[in-house]
């Protein structure tokens, strides 16, 4: 008996190594990484289907909330910390898609999703931040799609746990509230995605203090490397 609890151990613990362990520069090179910086500079509020073959209808993309104390829009923030994920991750080795590069674009929720799709990404993450009438609420959050959508069957599942990776090494490295997984059977971009994707609320740009600290280089930086931490920690475990 105490042969074979010594071989579960062992057998345990090199199970828990290999899981454990870095993806090497092969592995890195096969996974396309898709970035969607939220928003864009102009909002559109033509309307799209919110998941295919649905009747209901949402704006097709709007410019997002300002920070109260910076009085930068939430489509600059995104796309500042977006780049700066892109090459924290092309450094490392992986191959990256952005869904947009400037701020003067005009390309619709479901469009970015359709783009991601075509792309063929490994991973599709997306970048916002929260803003509401509330200015002491504070915290990252990400969205997925809960396991009763029908639009999302083939990827809800991977797509909980990448969302549940990415929250639990952003806030290790940064610091921030843990205001957990946000369950939307709403959204259009999580709607027409055929990849496994997560939506991040990097913090609030209603509350002062989180929105000062959301532009600095400093915090940006704790920022990228937990998004980074989150992704290799979902890839080493798929």
């Amino acid at each position: 008996m105490m042969k074979k609890g010594i071989k579960k151990i062992l057998y345990l613990a090199v199970a828990g190594l290999m899981m454990a362990a870095p993806l090497n520069a092969a592995q890195k090179s096969n996974e396309l990484i898709c970035i969607d910086p939220g928003h864009q500079l102009k909002g559109n509020p033509g309307l799209e289907e919110v998941a295919p073959g649905s009747s209901k209808k949402k704006p097709k993309v709007s410019s997002g909330t300002r920070g109260v104390a910076t009085k930068k829009y939430e489509y600059q923030l995104t796309l500042e910390v977006g780049l700066k994920l892109r090459k924290a991750l092309q450094d490392k080795g992986y191959k990256v898609f952005m869904v947009r590069e400037t701020h003067d674009v005009n390309i619709s929720n479901k469009e970015r999703a359709i783009k991601t799709n075509n792309a063929g990404c490994t991973l599709y993450i997306r970048l916002h931040a929260d803003g509401i009438n509330n200015s002491s609420t504070q915290g990252a959050t990400v969205l997925t799609s809960s396991p009763k959508n029908p639009y999302t069957k083939n990827v809800q599942k991977s797509s909980d746990k990448f969302s549940r990776d990415i929250l639990s090494e952003y806030v290790k490295a940064t610091g921030a509230k843990n205001r957990g997984v946000s369950y939307r059977d709403d959204l259009t971009g999580t709607n027409w995605s055929k990849v496994t994707n997560t939506l991040i609320e990097f913090g609030f740009m209603s509350n002062p203090e989180e929105d000062r600290k959301m532009s600095t280089p400093e915090y940006q930086e704790k920022m990228v490397n937990g998004m980074v931490n989150g992704i290799e920690k979902y890839l080493r475990e798929k």
